[in-house]
């Protein structure tokens, strides 16, 4: 079953069937001429620096990315506000267009710990297949190269996110050989903080909102395809917010032996707060935790029925033989809110074990949102269980006098509030376009996922801005992002290419 649904995943992204768009057939003949450019063009991209926090990096990446478009036809400009990286934004007006396109990818990456790289996160290295399944390197193509869409290509940021950045231009590239002209206006909105937070997003959101006022729909190219490797439009993100509990016993932690059985263990106590909170199955046991999800439509629960069952594959992939929630799939799961201890500590272990009892204990506590859960109002509920449970609850460090008065005592600490959910209705009209024009694409197999179980900061459009949104990823499901060894499976690359060229020119 999951080796046929990998199949179809595979003929998808990597055939040509009878009756695709022209455009298409403009962008899978760029490619075969082009394609050892383009591994190459991609390679060189990634060999740019591109964390946040690099700044001269950052703004040569900026620089470059711009001119690239430029040299297509853009009007590129960097949109600068006080203290930020710049956005990258670009447009194209397309003469007797009814309709303003704009995509979003950002363009710095997470960062690195080069020692657990193979190879040095900004020296791209193609290699033959993956390397968990034993790939080898191998050298970039030459034109008489018979290129395998199996191939990876290794780098921070391959998969997360400069992958689309290629997929754009070169489907512009592919349109415009064979003259294949836009059906829409073409906006471009590149943001350089997106793996730092977007810390700055709404200051440039606000400060140059005449710019966006035109826009009909955002695309957001980010994010894995689905697991089962079949084509997918996203239509919503969770939100985020979190905080950090530390409990306390002694003033000072204490020898085990003298005072063992006597005085209070923060680990102990820790361990069994943060049991209150969940299941064994994973049902938050927080009061209220699940009241103000705002349930999917009736279309929505349609299609996500549809959508392949990828449990078996996952659970085998990642070693897995019990998941939360009595066998409900991972693709319903992410539509609820969710609550992960992220981390723990009190003491040490290992060779730096001592005969102590700490004196205090601290969880890091992850809460994802959906549609409807305000992040204050979600942690104000773990507060408000943390009491229920016994604890006093304080902001800063407790003084002697609390310490005294209260027999368990939690610092809360909230760390900012996050954001919240978002979701585009499917039934949006520009939406309906774009399902329509991919579906001509891909065929029936195109899956549509109310909302990914990461989190974006999609409400600023949604929300601040009053635009639909969706997600229109491209990434191999297992592209490493985030981590060490981050790759880009080559077919992915095609398959973006052909899928901006169809959104570009749908004519709904």
């Amino acid at each position: 079953m999951i080796q046929s649904i990998i199949l179809t995943g595979l003929i998808l992204i990597t055939s040509v069937i009878a009756g695709q768009p022209q455009s298409v057939k403009a962008t899978r003949k760029w490619v075969k001429k082009n394609g050892h450019t383009i591994i190459k063009d991609f390679a060189h991209l990634l060999s740019m620096p591109n964390v946040a926090s690099d700044t001269v990096n950052i703004r040569r990446n900026a620089k470059y990315i711009s001119n690239l478009f430029k040299k297509r036809g853009f009007d590129m400009q960097l949109l600068e506000t006080e203290d930020a990286n710049p956005i990258i934004y670009g447009e194209y007006k397309t003469p007797g267009a009814k309709r303003t396109l704009c995509f979003y990818v950002h363009y710095d990456g997470q960062p690195v710990d080069l020692i657990q790289w193979t190879h040095g996160p900004f020296d791209p290295v193609l290699y033959d297949a993956s390397m968990d399944a034993g790939g080898k390197p191998i050298p970039l193509p030459m034109k008489q190269t018979k290129i395998d869409p199996e191939w990876r290509l290794y780098a921070r940021s391959a998969g997360d996110d400069k992958a689309p950045i290629m997929t754009i231009l070169n489907a512009v590239d592919g349109l415009q050989s064979s003259k294949i002209g836009f059906t829409s206006n073409i906006k471009l909105f590149f943001e350089g903080e997106e793996e730092a937070g977007s810390t700055n997003l709404e200051a440039h959101l606000t400060k140059h909102k005449a710019l966006l006022d035109d826009i009909d729909i955002w695309l957001f190219c980010d994010g894995p395809m689905h697991q089962s490797r079949q084509p997918q439009l996203v239509f919503g993100v969770r939100g985020v917010t979190g905080m950090e509990i530390t409990v306390y016993g002694a003033t000072r932690s204490l020898h085990s032996g003298h005072y063992g059985n006597w005085a209070p263990v923060p680990g102990q106590s820790l361990a069994h707060l943060i049991a209150t909170m969940k299941d064994e199955n994973g049902k938050v046991l927080i009061d209220g935790f699940y009241d103000t999800v705002v349930p999917l439509s009736e279309f929505e629960r349609f299609e996500l029925s549809k959508i392949p069952d990828v449990d078996r594959q996952l659970k085998k992939e990642l070693g897995l033989a019990y998941t939360e929630g009595n066998g409900r799939s991972i693709n319903e799961r992410l539509l609820l809110p969710s609550l992960t201890i992220k981390g723990l500590s009190s003491g040490n272990v290992g060779k730096k074990a001592r005969n102590v009892i700490p004196n205090t204990a601290t969880a890091a506590i992850g809460v994802r949102l959906v549609k409807g859960n305000d992040p204050k109002d979600m942690l104000d509920k773990v507060e408000a269980h943390i009491r229920s449970q016994g604890f006093h609850i304080v902001n800063d460090e407790p003084d002697m006098a609390t310490r005294r008065k209260y027999p368990k005592i939690a610092k809360v600490d909230r760390r900012g509030s996050g954001y919240i959910a978002s979701r585009t209705s499917m039934e949006e009209p520009n939406a309906k376009a774009i399902i329509k024009a991919v579906r001509a694409f891909v065929g029936d197999k195109l899956i549509l996922m109310p909302a990914l179980g990461g989190s974006l900061p999609l409400y600023l459009f949604t929300d601040l801005l009053k635009k639909p949104a969706i997600i229109v990823p491209i990434a191999n499901h297992d592209n490493n992002q985030h981590a060490a060894n981050e790759n880009l499976r080559i077919a992915n690359l095609w398959y973006g290419i052909d899928l901006m060229g169809v959104i570009m020119t749908m004519t709904n």
